[in-house]
């Protein structure tokens, strides 16, 4: 199904399994799909930041998706598809959505500064793929370093109806949030899905903020589906007791450059994947953070069982 304003629960960011040559893995990669579903992922978001897809050649960009999109089932698949040019924006975009993609996710280039300079890109971005196509717009000025206010998040929603869902990762975000939802409440926004990023850092009170829920990686998924559940029922305490035992976790996760080291490493370790490989250029764990997230699964596991992994090899 295409996706829309109502989408809900946990998007997962998926990296993108590698093997340590730096060849593609399939089999991690429908191993890595069935376990996402499983855990009760609504969909996955793929060729994200986390899924490496600057590494990616068109033609494998193209193959990765279909290959998750067929094993993803009724799923729904969200494609990153963010490029220097509209022609390979519009070319990954079409062959996505004709493969089965229920839409796709498109960030801003850094170089915008002004707001008139925000909205005219995604204008033409949408020129560009086609307007029957529904998008995420990205927003995370950390990474982009493009400074979209809640105004214009809202003069984009209202002139481009076929953006459907914001993936909000500013920090701190909160306040943004608000300032979105009170749009709603005034009728100056249109219904809009917001799920949120930045590894689920935020996440506890961003459910509490009017979230519908999380577009994140992080390597207990499962953990994400439980948090937006247990938030969207009610059990605030229970939420935020969940959330208390991953951050540390969730935290080691979110140090730039190695981030994706520490969510590939965990990954391995729990079977999902086969190696935490990346292609070049790419980090690593040093031995020492190999220790440390060690320690920190250790502890996790006093209270999560997930976290109960047998001994390192």
């Amino acid at each position: 199904m295409p996706l829309d304003h109502t989408a809900k629960g946990v998007y997962v960011i998926a990296p993108t399994p590698f093997l340590p040559d730096g060849r593609i893995d399939d089999a991690s990669t429908d191993r890595m799909t069935d376990f996402f579903l499983q855990a009760g992922c609504n969909g996955m978001t793929i060729l994200g930041v986390m899924g490496e897809a600057p590494k990616l050649d068109q033609g494998e960009a193209l193959d990765i998706s279909k290959r998750i999109i067929r094993r993803a089932g009724k799923a729904q698949i969200i494609v990153g598809v963010s490029a220097p040019g509209f022609a390979a924006m519009r070319a990954l975009a079409r062959g996505a959505m004709e493969a089965g993609a229920a839409g796709v996710m498109i960030a801003p280039p850094s170089t915008l500064r002004t707001d008139d300079q925000i909205v005219t890109y995604f204008r033409q971005a949408v020129e560009a793929i086609g307007d029957d196509i529904p998008w995420v717009l990205q927003d995370y000025p950390l990474l982009f370093t493009v400074q979209m206010t809640p105004g214009v998040i809202r003069r984009i929603v209202q002139d481009l109806p076929s953006c459907v869902m914001l993936k909000h990762e500013d920090w701190p975000g909160l306040e943004k949030i608000s300032a979105l939802r009170g749009f709603q409440a005034d009728g100056s926004l249109r219904p809009l899905s917001i799920l949120c990023g930045n590894g689920g850092l935020f996440l506890d009170f961003e459910m509490e903020r009017g979230a519908d829920g999380a577009m994140t990686g992080y390597a207990f998924p499962d953990m994400l589906v439980d948090l937006v559940k247990l938030s969207a029922a009610g059990e605030r305490d229970k939420a935020h007791d969940l959330f208390d035992a991953h951050l540390p976790l969730i935290r080691y996760e979110q140090q730039f450059g190695v981030g994706l080291a520490v969510r590939k490493y965990v990954m391995m370790r729990r079977g999902i994947i086969g190696s935490d490989a990346q292609r070049r250029p790419g980090s690593a764990l040093s031995a020492r953070a190999r220790t440390e997230v060690e320690y920190l699964l250790g502890r996790l596991g006093r209270t999560d069982p997930r976290a109960r992994l047998a001994p390192a090899g």
